[in-house]
């Protein structure tokens, strides 16, 4: 819990070099059953192209360059894609191992067909008609957006190099384009606000102010013993009752991380509101391999749970 209110805290002060942020905005398509069938087929080229490159190149390789060498040629031959999205399919291949080698994760890897990256070369947005042109299987398309005046606030005049075109579950498709904010340059200021970061009160600043954990806490218990009570009934009980634990259980699902997402966002988006108004900067403790520290201390099931 106290790392999520510091990263959020990292995210909203921290800029790059370049003193760029960048922004992604989802946006809904307007998408007819025609359309539907050749994004569809786009996305299943796209998957198939990633997962050969993974199981048909050494899979400790991670180098873009490398592994563009080696399977640039055959997968033009062999897939429906055009140069620049058959890059991007070798781009995510390598960013999928990079990222699956940094978290541990074990599970061989599988590319599912939801989602397609794009770039300046083959996407493009016209915010006078707001209709965004997409490079598909057999075609370049203009397809129209569905966004209301928070989106177009911010694309006006943007100039977007990036995008993701993805299907939900629920069947719409939504292109999450990815655009470069030029963050305001730092003020220089003597006044500090420290923040102490724990469990028991989420955040306590220099300044007496705080938040207490409390609630987290019991909403975090509360859907644990809920999870407890689903996981015990589908065990035990028919098939017509286990099918409908595991529904429960699905519904139940990001519930807890959400509440708990929107609680931290408050948290940090006063305190940055606050700093800010008053040009005052913020200190917050080294957070620096807390969880390998923590984790080699011996604790019960619950205390792992609650300091995730």
């Amino acid at each position: 819990m106290l790392i999520s209110v510091s990263l959020l805290l990292f995210h909203l002060l921290k800029y790059d070099r370049a003193m760029k942020q960048i922004k992604t905005i989802s946006c809904k398509l307007k998408v007819s059953p025609e359309l539907a069938k050749e994004m569809n087929a786009t996305m299943v080229e796209y998957a198939n192209a990633c997962q050969y490159v993974h199981l048909n190149s050494d899979k400790k390789l991670t180098n873009n360059v490398a592994v563009q060498a080696l399977m640039y040629d055959t997968v033009r031959e062999k897939f429906h894609l055009s140069a620049q999205t058959t890059i991007h399919a070798i781009r995510r291949v390598c960013s999928n191992r990079k990222t699956s080698r940094t978290n541990h994760i074990k599970k061989e890897l599988t590319f599912a067909p939801t989602s397609v990256d794009y770039d300046s070369r083959t996407f493009s947005l016209d915010t006078r008609k707001w209709i965004v042109s997409l490079k598909l299987l057999t075609k370049r398309t203009k397809i129209e957006l569905l966004i209301g005046n928070y989106q177009r606030g911010i694309l006006k005049g943007s100039k977007p190099k990036s995008a993701i075109l993805s299907r939900r579950k629920d069947g719409s498709y939504y292109i999450n384009i990815h655009i470069d904010n030029i963050a305001p340059e730092p003020t220089n200021t003597d006044k500090v606000i420290g923040i102490d970061l724990g469990r028991t009160d989420i955040a306590t600043t220099s300044e007496d102010e705080s938040w207490s954990g409390k609630k987290i806490t019991n909403k975090r218990n509360h859907y644990s013993q809920m999870r407890a009570v689903l996981e015990q009934k589908a065990a035990k009980g028919t098939r017509s009752s286990r099918r409908r634990c595991r529904q429960l259980q699905q519904r139940l699902s990001g519930k807890e991380r959400r509440f708990q997402k929107h609680i931290n966002h408050q948290i940090t988006t006063y305190l940055v509101k606050k700093a800010a108004t008053n040009k005052t900067a913020i200190a917050i403790e080294d957070l620096t391999n807390i969880r390998t520290r923590i984790n080699q201390q011996r604790r019960s099931k619950k205390e792992r749970r609650l300091s995730k």
